[in-house]
């Protein structure tokens, strides 16, 4: 723009003589669009000032938009055309008012291709307070205009030399903040390229390593499990070595065990991979089985002692130091068997010693119970009423009067629902007196007590190393002394005997812990209770065969014809005969004891022969009323309603069998009543 205007000053010349006077509206522009702006436009800048930083100083700033207006006489070609608008004069007219009579006719110099709009006839036009006239006739207005030229004094063109190298000063440093820009944008543009690089080679990189992580992983998924199995850590080697025995320690032992089969099945297979490595890992791995195995050892030995301490209760350890580990001795019987039976042998050797003495201590207790003693006077055919209690031996005291045939409260023994035995200490202070089958009851219950505990643990500590017919094996080596300590003291409460409801007590008891053992799955011990089913009835059957004996012996007894003294006569009486009463009690007993038996009991058996005699016995006392039939048969008859009350309370099949036999009898001999 300053470049415009030197170009003016150098040719001053040009602009003068043809240069209009200076108007007040706006000048027409080199665009051919009209002689007015109608919109503002900015005039052209060239390239290098429109860059122009806006931190230039104000003075330059003005001078440079000074520099940018032209004359109104610049020397623009103009094309003239025939004009088709409207009248200049009216226009004149509408402009000047009333002062448009003495304006000028003359037609303004404007470019003929152009039309002029109404916005344009709207134009507020400053001429200062002047007419048009008066404003061409001013010499100030020509003078100060923007394209005229004057001769410059020396002052003056210092001045704008000043302003003109201040411009320069200006642009130069625009100059050279845009060369470092350009600098920083060709650096800008070098690093981005490095950038770029780079990022190219990072997902390069990128991609290798995933490939890589993903062939890592596919070795790893493969590796792992066989690394796994044979690696050990040494936290399992200090564990093994110096830890304390507890579960974790069961957990360790566990892991070693699986590794070492594993390491023992890799090596031998005959195409395993890395065998190198096992071979390096086989000693430490057998060396850390063996102290394994020598701290089980230690471990169990400890245990077994202390089952042979004094007052120790065996449950007690066996629930909290030997079930809680017994995959130890599965552990010990897989990588060393032999010291595996040796510990099973000296534990089932403790066991055997301290079950015997227990049982043995428990059975002198028991003998300290006073009992009745019922012998051979006590039986359905004796005739002496007192029948006292008499003494078995010197170490037996005698007890109170009882009554053999009387089943009373003693089947509360059966009914009770208390599973418990009597405690040593209890027996040893008890006074009261007892029939047989309290001790049998008590021994045999703390007995099945202790062997079904006893074989559950064989059954959950050494399986699944050793079968269930060894186990069955082992059970009873520890049971014979106690089974029979059991036996011989059965026999010792049953050999002298003639307590029939005493002996059919312990058989139903026996059945009922046979019962119980079936229950708990515990077949071990059937032979101890069959042996003692064994001994109680051949002895029943004794007792029952000395009750027939009896009445055969009393019905032999027997006159064989009637009394022919009138006194012995009067003395003859209807009412039921002391051994009916003895009869139907003991009938009752039997029969309140076989509820639940079946036809193929001996008891069954035994009862009808003794019922047989006991009718028979009857029959034949009933003659000694001669030839009074009446009498005779009213004897019988209230004898066996006798019978038939005392056993009308009972249940089952035998009683109902019963209780119809006799109800027969009763009927025949009905009407003599």
């Amino acid at each position: 723009m300053w470049l415009d205007r030197l170009a003016g000053q150098s040719s001053p010349s040009s602009s003068q003589p043809g240069s209009r006077p200076y108007s007040p509206a706006p000048r027409r522009t080199p665009s051919g669009l009209g002689p007015y702006i109608t919109s503002q436009q900015r005039p052209g800048l060239t390239p290098r000032s429109s860059s122009l930083s806006l931190a230039s100083t104000e003075s330059s700033a003005s001078s440079f938009l000074a520099s940018s207006r032209r004359a109104n006489g610049s020397a623009l070609k103009e094309s003239r055309t025939i004009y088709t608008g409207p009248e200049p004069v009216e226009i004149l007219e509408k402009l000047l008012g009333d002062d448009g009579q003495n304006a000028s006719t003359t037609k303004s110099a404007i470019n003929p291709t152009s039309s002029i709009s109404a916005e344009d006839l709207q134009l507020d036009f400053d001429f200062g307070g002047l007419s048009i006239r008066e404003l061409a006739l001013s010499e100030d207005s020509a003078i100060e205009g923007d394209g005229a030229y004057r001769p410059q004094a020396a002052e003056e063109y210092e001045r704008d030399k000043a302003k003109f190298e201040d411009l320069h000063r200006s642009i130069r440093a625009c100059d050279e903040v845009l060369s470092s820009v350009e600098t920083n944008l060709t650096s800008f543009r070098n690093d981005l390229a490095t950038v770029s690089a780079d990022i190219e080679s990072l997902q390069a990189r990128s991609t290798a390593l995933n490939v890589r992580l993903e062939n890592r992983k596919a070795v790893e998924k493969g590796l792992g499990p066989v690394v796994e199995e044979i690696s050990v850590s040494p936290t399992i080697v200090s564990k093994i070595a110096d830890g304390h025995i507890d579960e974790t320690w069961v957990k360790v032992v566990a892991e070693i065990d699986k590794r070492a089969t594993a390491q023992k099945n890799a090596s031998n297979a005959s195409n395993a991979q890395g065998s190198k490595c096992l071979q390096d890992l086989g000693p430490l791995l057998e060396k850390l089985v063996l102290k394994a195995v020598e701290r089980i050892r230690d471990f169990l030995v400890a245990q077994i002692k202390a089952l042979r301490s004094p007052h120790i209760n065996a449950q007690i350890i066996q629930q909290q130091n030997f079930l809680k580990f017994r995959d130890l001795y599965s552990f010990l019987h897989k990588h060393h068997s032999t010291l595996a039976d040796e510990i099973c042998q000296a534990y089932m050797n403790t066991m055997r010693w301290y079950y015997a003495n227990q049982f043995t201590r428990y059975e002198s207790a028991l003998k300290k119970i006073k009992l009745h003693l019922l012998d051979k006077t006590d039986v359905l055919g004796n005739e002496d009423t007192s029948r006292k209690g008499t003494v078995l031996s010197s170490s037996k005291i005698a007890g109170p009067p009882h009554d053999a045939f009387n089943l009373g409260r003693r089947i509360d023994l059966l009914r009770t629902h208390s599973q418990s035995a009597l405690s040593s200490y209890l027996a040893e202070e008890d006074q009261s007196t007892h029939y047989l089958e309290v001790p049998f009851r008590n021994f045999n219950l703390a007995l099945i007590d202790n062997a079904s505990a006893e074989y559950t643990f064989l059954a959950s500590f050494f399986s699944p190393a050793l079968n269930y017919s060894t186990i069955s094996r082992h059970f009873t080596y520890i049971f014979e002394p106690t089974f029979q300590l059991g036996q011989v003291m059965t026999k010792e409460l049953i050999v002298d005997t003639y307590d029939a409801l005493g002996i059919l007590l312990g058989i139903r008891l026996n059945q009922h812990f046979q019962f119980e053992l079936q229950r708990r799955k515990i077949p071990a011990a059937d032979g101890y209770l069959n042996g003692t089913a064994m001994l109680l009835w051949p002895r029943l059957q004794f007792i029952m065969n000395a009750h027939c004996d009896s009445l055969r012996t009393l019905t032999t007894a027997l006159p064989t014809r009637p009394p022919t003294s009138k006194s012995e006569q009067s003395k003859l009486s209807a009412a039921p005969h002391v051994c009916t009463q003895r009869f139907g009690q003991l009938l009752h007993g039997v029969l309140a004891l076989s509820t639940e038996a079946g036809d193929d009991e001996p008891v069954v058996t035994s009862l009808r022969r003794l019922r047989s005699e006991m009718e028979a016995f009857l029959t034949k006392y009933s003659a000694v009323f001669g030839n009074d039939r009446r009498k005779r048969e009213r004897f019988l008859y209230n004898n066996y309603s006798l019978i038939l009350t005392i056993i009308s309370d009972t249940h089952g099949k035998l009683a109902v069998e019963e209780q119809e036999h006799f109800e027969g009898l009763k009927t025949a001999f009905q009407e003599a009543a």
